[in-house]
């Protein structure tokens, strides 16, 4: 049997269940998840390896129109995965608010010309079991096969997990060896993750739109001490918003750094040090230069 590697392009809307999903495939937290939309800000990948082969995972941000400032690099983000990918999974949920939002994901992915599988998220909700069928007819008039999954698949059902990594490994062109060390889950350092897991609890422990214009700057990573060291700076587009983020008797803050000092340490297998600060950056996301910095770049500009 001939071995097999690519990139298989998360294809989906805002809130889909791209990061859960892929973090389910890959057995790992690779990708961050929130309740609210537009958590994914770059493309992550997430790599699956086996005998036979290996697939990795491309976590693209959801599909949104837009062409200046952070919106413009979201949008290119996900036009590019679709571009680099090998195969795609257009990931369309019940939950969608209009039925056209699933139909723009299967339409983008099947005009692509690669080859496809549409995948159901959310199909635990009651309420809306009527649309799995509604989808699935879509996903088969459109040429795709269409395969589902539930929230108590994500509670640990390896064989259905093993069953989508088949059929994903299928679509794979052949490969005469692995993209990546077969050791790894994704190719993020412990540094890139740390930034993406405490803007994860900055979308948990704040509301409304303070959450998405925040960004999050590794300032210093000493691994060197006997206990790790993490300093980290969260970027607010508002002066008024770093007294919300702070929280009363800087209870928010501690709330949001306790949350992520707990995921890094199962991250890192130790007890590390972190310590927040929040900086005031006015509308950083339309600034090209700290976009930049951030690691927020549009091609075309660099």
């Amino acid at each position: 049997m001939s071995y097999k590697a690519g990139f298989l392009g998360l294809i989906g809307q805002p809130n889909a269940g791209k990061s859960t999903l892929m973090n389910f495939l890959v057995d790992e937290k690779v990708s961050i998840v929130s309740a609210k939309p537009q958590t994914t800000r770059r493309r992550i990948l997430g790599i699956w390896s086996t005998d036979q082969g290996q697939v990795v995972f491309v976590d693209a941000p959801g599909l949104i129109k837009a062409e200046a400032g952070l919106n413009g690099f979201l949008a290119q983000e996900a036009q590019d995965v679709i571009a680099n990918s090998d195969a795609l999974l257009a990931v369309v949920s019940i939950d969608e608010q209009k039925p056209e939002d699933a139909e723009q994901v299967l339409d983008l992915v099947a005009k692509s010309g690669k080859p496809w599988i549409g995948v159901i998220t959310k199909t635990d909700i009651e309420e809306k079991a009527h649309r799995i069928l509604i989808l699935k007819k879509m996903i088969e008039d459109k040429g795709g096969k269409a395969m589902s999954v539930s929230a108590t698949a994500y509670a640990g059902d390896a064989e259905e997990r093993e069953a989508m990594l088949v059929e994903f490994l299928e679509i794979m062109p052949e490969s005469p060896a692995p993209l990546y060390d077969v050791e790894l889950f994704t190719n993020e350092n412990v540094r890139d993750m740390a930034s993406e897991i405490i803007r994860e609890k900055c979308f948990e422990n704040l509301h409304h739109e303070v959450p998405y214009n925040i960004a999050v700057r590794i300032i210093k990573f000493d691994e060197t001490a006997a206990l790790p060291k993490i300093y980290a700076e969260i970027i607010v587009s508002r002066e008024s918003h770093k007294a919300i983020v702070i929280g009363k008797g800087a209870s928010v803050i501690k709330k949001i750094g306790m949350d992520a000092r707990k995921e890094l340490e199962k991250l890192m297998d130790e007890k590390v040090f972190l310590d927040l600060n929040v900086t005031a950056k006015p509308e950083w996301f339309g600034n090209k230069r700290i976009m930049k910095e951030l690691g927020y770049v549009v091609e075309s500009e660099d």
